[in-house]
C-alpha cells in the first residue's frame, strides 16, 4: 500500500509528533497552557503519525483509507488544539506560524491520499 507520497507523509508525521511533545514538554514545564488541553493535542498530534504509520502496513486499500481518514481527522483536531493554545497565549505568534504550518502541510498531503484512494477504490469497483 506505500508508494513515494505516503513515505513523505510518514516522515512529516514523525517529526511533527516529535515537535508536538517537545512543545507539551517546553508548555508544561513552564505551566503554560491547561493541563487538560496539553494532554489532548499530545494525543491527537501523536496519533497522527500512528495511525500513517498502521497505514503502510494495511492489509487492504479499505483499510490504508480507514488508517489515512483517521489521521486525517487527529490533524484536523490538532489544528483545533493548537489554535486554542495560540489564542490563550500559551504558544507566541512565531511558535503557533511554525507548527501550524506543518500541521496544515499534513492536513494537504493527508487529504489528498485519502481523496485518491477513495478514487481508486470506485475504479476497482469496491
Amino acid at each position: 500500500m506505500s508508494g513515494a507520497r505516503e513515505n513523505v507523509i510518514v516522515g512529516k508525521t514523525e517529526n511533527f509528533a516529535d515537535r508536538i511533545t517537545k512543545m507539551y514538554r517546553y508548555l508544561s514545564e513552564q505551566r503554560l497552557g491547561d493541563k487538560d488541553m496539553l494532554k489532548q493535542i499530545v494525543r491527537s498530534g501523536t496519533s497522527v503519525g500512528a495511525n500513517v504509520s498502521e497505514g503502510q502496513f494495511a492489509q487492504t486499500k479499505a483499510d490504508f483509507l480507514t488508517k489515512m481518514t483517521i489521521a486525517l481527522k487527529e490533524a484536523n483536531e490538532t489544528r483545533y488544539w493548537l489554535k486554542r493554545l495560540y489564542a490563550f497565549g500559551s504558544l507566541s505568534e512565531r511558535e503557533y506560524s511554525s507548527i501550524i504550518c506543518d500541521n496544515e502541510e499534513i492536513i494537504s498531503i493527508l487529504t489528498i491520499i485519502t481523496r485518491t484512494t477513495k478514487e481508486n477504490l470506485r475504479k476497482e469497483g469496491k
